[in-house]
Parts: C-alpha cells; structure tokens; sequence
C-alpha cells in the first residue's frame, strides 16, 4: 500500500521501521529539517519538509490517490485539518489521527477522519477489560464502536464448558465467528462442543459484552468466585 506519514518524532520512526518491513510505500512530511535529515537518511524514503497542514506541502508530497494517510503531529486540531484535506483534496482512502484528547476520538470519527487513535483512551478501555473478567484475552472495536470482537478463553468449569454453541443462551445478533483450539482454528456450527482451554472470539454489539462474558465465562461486573 501506498502510505504517508505526517508529523511525529519517535513515534513516526518507530511506524515508519514497522511498515517498511511489511514492504509498503512511504512518503513522510515533517516540519523539523534536521529530522527530515535523519529519516531520510535512516530509511532511504521520500521526505518532504514542511507543515503538512498547507496544501502546497502535501502537493509536494504527491499523495493524491494513496491508499492511507497517518496523522501525528502533537496537536488534534493539526491531525483532523490534515486528514479531512487529505481525503477531500487528494482522495486519500483512508485517514489515521492520533488525538490527545480522549474525547476527539468521537468528534473526529463524526467529521470523517477514518481511525482516531487515543493513548489515554485506550489504557483506559484495557484497564476497564481487565476490572471486568479475567478471562477476556482481548477485544476490539470495529465499525467505528459499533461493533466489538471480543477473545474469551473459556477456563475448566466455565458455563459454556461441554456445551454445545445452541445451548448457549446468548440471543439474537452475537455471533461466535471462530474456535481457537490448540493449533486449530474451528468454524464453529451449532452442535459444535465448547471444550475447556478454548478461546472464542465473538462479535457483538458493545453493550451486550457483558452479557457474552457472563454467559461464556460466568464472569462479569458484580461476580464473585
């Protein structure tokens, strides 16, 4: 794929590392000329020096039709300028904002920015996992937070345990897509067997997770072992 990198010190070096073994494309705009320097040098990619927030900096970047754009400069309101002119200018499929604050993950989903990304937000969620089951491997949003894949390990003793998936009295709209077993991956069917040490992912609404974990694991908010 075709990507561009705007902003960031570290974080961009580290991303840029990471998708160049992955062998995509990259072009990197940056405002700091000695910086350019080093990633130019370190990486052998196109670089472009200036504020990836005016337009002539990304005509210089020649992003037009690229497959992603990821915004990381230090302030939310430069990232969400970059990526709403990326795509409406440059017809850039897809943006990637980091936010500093938590509460413009939302705001800048609404305005268009693709994947709005929040440290603080993030650790808050996995602490939030955590407090919740201990089983629960892990979970990830899609679909822009309509939708969430959840990872339970299904321990010895766990209600869904020996039970056959139409046993399970989960309801209407959660679906288990796949049965990680040992080395196996399972397409699960009705009359398939949950056994002990399975993991199950399952995508659900986020508001009925809860009620997955419970009906699963037998844990949950409030459950006492």
């Amino acid at each position: 794929m075709r990507i561009a990198v705007a902003g960031g010190k570290t974080k961009a070096d580290f991303l840029i590392r990471s998708l160049l073994g992955k062998k995509h494309r990259l072009v990197v705009i940056n405002d700091d000329p000695a910086y350019c320097g080093y990633l130019s040098r370190t990486h052998g990619i196109p670089v472009v020096q200036g504020d990836a927030c005016k337009r002539y900096v990304l005509d210089d970047a020649e992003i037009d039709g690229f497959d992603i754009l990821i915004a990381l400069r230090p302030l939310d309101a430069d990232n969400l300028v970059i990526c709403q002119t990326a795509k409406r200018l440059y017809h850039v499929r897809k943006t990637v904002a980091v936010v500093a604050n938590p509460k413009n993950v939302a705001v800048f989903q609404k305005l268009g920015v693709n994947t709005a990304i929040s440290a603080t937000w993030m650790v808050a969620e996995m602490i939030e996992q955590a407090s919740t089951v201990e089983s629960l491997v892990s979970s990830l949003s899609v679909e822009h937070g309509r939708l969430v894949l959840t990872e339970l390990l299904v321990e010895p003793g766990a209600p869904a345990a020996g039970r056959r998936i139409m046993e399970l009295p989960l309801g209407e709209n959660i679906v288990i897509s796949c049965i990680l077993r040992g080395v196996d991956m399972l397409a699960p069917q009705g009359k398939t067997v949950i056994q002990p040490r399975d993991k199950l992912l399952v995508l659900c609404a986020p508001e009925r997770q809860e009620h997955v974990i419970r009906v699963v694991t037998g844990e949950g908010k409030g459950h006492e072992k």
